[in-house]
Formats: C-alpha cells, structure tokens, sequence
C-alpha cells in the first residue's frame, strides 16, 4: 500500500493528467480558448439546463466568487454565456449559455464521456463506488 502521505502529491498528478486530456481534447475540437476551469462551468450550465446564478455556480464548482467572476468575464468576452440581472435582486447575476456554447454541447458529452472511460476503464462498479464514498470523505473533511 501507498503511504498516506502521499494522496496529496497523487491527487494532484491526477488532476494534472485530466487537465492535459482536457487541453488536448480542446485543441483538437478547435476550441483551445477555454481551459478546463472553463468546461466545469459550462458542464454546469449543460447539466442544469437554466440561468443559475453566480454564487451558485461557484458553490457547486468550488471556486470563490472572484474566481469565479475571472472566468465568467473570459466566457462573456468569448461569447460562451451572458449575464443576466435578476428581476427580484438586483444584487444577483444569472448566468445563462449563449447560442454558442449550446451548440458545443455534444463535444463536451464526448470530452466528458472520454474523462470518465479514461478514469474508469480498470474499475469495477463496487470499485468506482467505493473510491466516490472515499473520496466524498475526503473532499468533506477539507
């Protein structure tokens, strides 16, 4: 067994192996503007079908909200999403997909899609369970 010590050193080497397959995924659909900090918010969006508002969006990706604010304005300029100011609050901002991004749609199920072979292919599902409770654990203890 690994020594505990070292989940760290090789959580990180995961999520940099994931970063590159992202990178190159989007270079190769022609759309390397975006960086994988990027495809968490548009899955977001995909997923949830509506306008969710900008502090929801950076609870559910785990950013905080200048973070946040920093990749939004990148989508915005690119032309990936539109703010929208509440009618209730003018306080909050809706984030909602543009027809642009809409129409990426099906590229990012296929780069998802890949993420998730790629990361699963030796897994049982009992294995892939119980790493998600394990790893739920330890994102909970953080």
């Amino acid at each position: 067994m690994k020594d505990a010590e070292y989940i760290i050193t090789f959580m990180s080497m995961i999520c940099s192996k994931a970063n590159h397959l992202i990178l190159s995924e989007f270079k190769k659909s022609k759309i390397s503007e975006l960086a994988p900090s990027h495809a968490a918010i548009l899955n977001l969006l995909y997923k949830t079908g509506e306008m969710m508002k900008m502090n929801d969006i950076a609870e559910k990706i785990g950013r905080d909200k200048s973070t946040l604010t920093v990749l939004i304005n990148k989508l915005s300029r690119l032309k990936y999403v539109k703010r929208v100011k509440s009618k209730d609050d003018s306080r909050s901002t809706y984030i909602i997909l543009t027809q642009k991004a809409i129409d990426l749609k099906p590229e990012f199920e296929r780069i998802a899609d890949l993420m998730i072979d790629t990361a699963f292919q030796n897994f049982s599902k009992k294995e892939k369970d119980m790493l998600m409770d394990k790893l739920e654990k330890l994102y909970n203890n953080y």
